[in-house]
Parts: C-alpha cells; sequence; structure tokens
C-alpha cells in the first residue's frame, strides 16, 4: 500500500480549503430545517463553493449528478438531493467535497429536523464523539487499525450498528487515496501512519444495531438494512508531527 504524504506547503493549502468548505458545511446545517429540500441546500452549496473559488468535487464523480450527498433518516449515505420536503424528526446527512487549489477536502455532518427522542439524540451525540475518538488515534507510529478500534470500542456499548462496508480514506490529491480508514477494528493490523498523511475519518452508525447496509433501487443510497435511522460525522485530518490536524474547521 503506497500512501501519499502531503507537503507542509499543500497541507496548508489543505486548511485553507478545509476551513472555507466547514463554512459552506456549517452553513449548509443551519438551511437544512423544516420544508426546506435537498435539492435547495445542494443549489446553495453549488453557489458558495463557485463564490469561494473552489470546484465541487462529488459532482460528476463516478456519475452521481450533485454537488451534496443528502441523505435522509435510513440513508446512510450517497443520498441523491431531490424535491423532498424535510419533515419533523428526520435526520438529515450532509455530505460534502470541494476541490481547491488543486486539492481536495471532504466533511460530512448530520442535522435533527426539528424535535426528535433521546434516542435519536444519543445517537447524534455518540457518532460525533466517536469522530473525535477516532482523530485522537491519527498519530505519527500508530497504525491505521487503531482509529477503527477506538471508535468501535466507544461505540458498541450503547448498542449502534456500526457500518463496515464504508469506510474512511485517504484524501488530498484525489477524492479518494489509499488508504482504507475502518471505523471497526479490523483484526489485523493495516499500516503506520506517516507525517503528512492526508485521511477523511467517516463513522457512520445505524440506530438499530444491525451493521448491515443496502444500496438502494437508484444505485447511490446506501441504506440501513434494518430501515432505522442514521448518523454520519466527517472530518478530514493531516497527521503531523504534533498530532492530528483538522483541516475542515
Amino acid at each position: 500500500m503506497k500512501l501519499d504524504k502531503k507537503t507542509s506547503e499543500e497541507i496548508k493549502i489543505l486548511q485553507e480549503g478545509g476551513h472555507i468548505l466547514a463554512l459552506i458545511r456549517d452553513q449548509l446545517a443551519q438551511m437544512a430545517t423544516l420544508g426546506v429540500t435537498g435539492l435547495e441546500l445542494d443549489a446553495q452549496a453549488q453557489k458558495m463553493i463557485k463564490e469561494a473559488g473552489g470546484k465541487p468535487s462529488f459532482l460528476g464523480y463516478h456519475g452521481f449528478p450533485n454537488a451534496l450527498c443528502v441523505s435522509i433518516n435510513e440513508t446512510v449515505v450517497h443520498g441523491i438531493p431531490n424535491k423532498q420536503a424535510f419533515q419533523e424528526g428526520d435526520l438529515v446527512g450532509l455530505d460534502i467535497g470541494m476541490e481547491y487549489k488543486g486539492l481536495y477536502t471532504d466533511t460530512a455532518t448530520t442535522v435533527a429536523i426539528g424535535k426528535v427522542s433521546e434516542k435519536i439524540q444519543k445517537l447524534l451525540e455518540v457518532t460525533k464523539n466517536s469522530l473525535a475518538l477516532g482523530i485522537d488515534q491519527a498519530q505519527v507510529g500508530n497504525d491505521i487499525a487503531q482509529i477503527g478500534q477506538a471508535i468501535e470500542k466507544y461505540v458498541r456499548p450503547f448498542g449502534f450498528g456500526i457500518v463496515k462496508d464504508l469506510a474512511g480514506h485517504g484524501v488530498g490529491r484525489a477524492v479518494h487515496e489509499e488508504p482504507f480508514v475502518p471505523n471497526y477494528n479490523p483484526g489485523q493490523k493495516i499500516a503506520k501512519i506517516p507525517s503528512g498523511l492526508v485521511i477523511a475519518i467517516e463513522p457512520m452508525l445505524i440506530l438499530g444495531g444491525s451493521d448491515e447496509v443496502l444500496t438502494g433501487s437508484d444505485n447511490w443510497a446506501v441504506n440501513a438494512a434494518d430501515g432505522t435511522q442514521t448518523a454520519h460525522f466527517e472530518h478530514t485530518i493531516a497527521i503531523t508531527e504534533d498530532g492530528p490536524l483538522i483541516l475542515t474547521i
């Protein structure tokens, strides 16, 4: 496995682009309210990325038709934005990537529409916390597997499912690069983490406790097999000698 290390100059550009993308992500999250549609958010995402001097990295990627993935309730990721208005109690995952000055960052958040149950609030909290714990393990000399180990060890006692068919990944010069960054304990070492590696860490949890997912009829949406609601949070991280640097804040 060849791990593509980024120079300090490249990491500075990625940090600049990641900061812009984080602002866009957070604005989209604030716009995601009752009655709004995924297509409306996608139009805003395209407009904001263009105004920031970037390019939407998901638009046209393997034929994906939009800049923003909008994944509602049981759809974990890769939801195609549509005219369906968000309803009270929906969980809406927003996943967005941007090319900026030739380099790529990637980030995601999940938004609750209106009031949700305590169990849903716990799902969001645990997914977010598991991301932070995964990031803590992104240290020079650790193994990539330790990221997944930390996430699974924390999540399992809550009874939520962990999506295993999808994972985090390297990012920077392309939308997806090596390595595969699992959100679970893979049971074996993957690769030692070098300084200069840039990865996206993105735990995806399922409320009902199953780890299983199915691809939808549109060949894009990845849905929880048990039909329960899901949550997804993601940051792009640069690993430095001083520890992990979150680029998408």
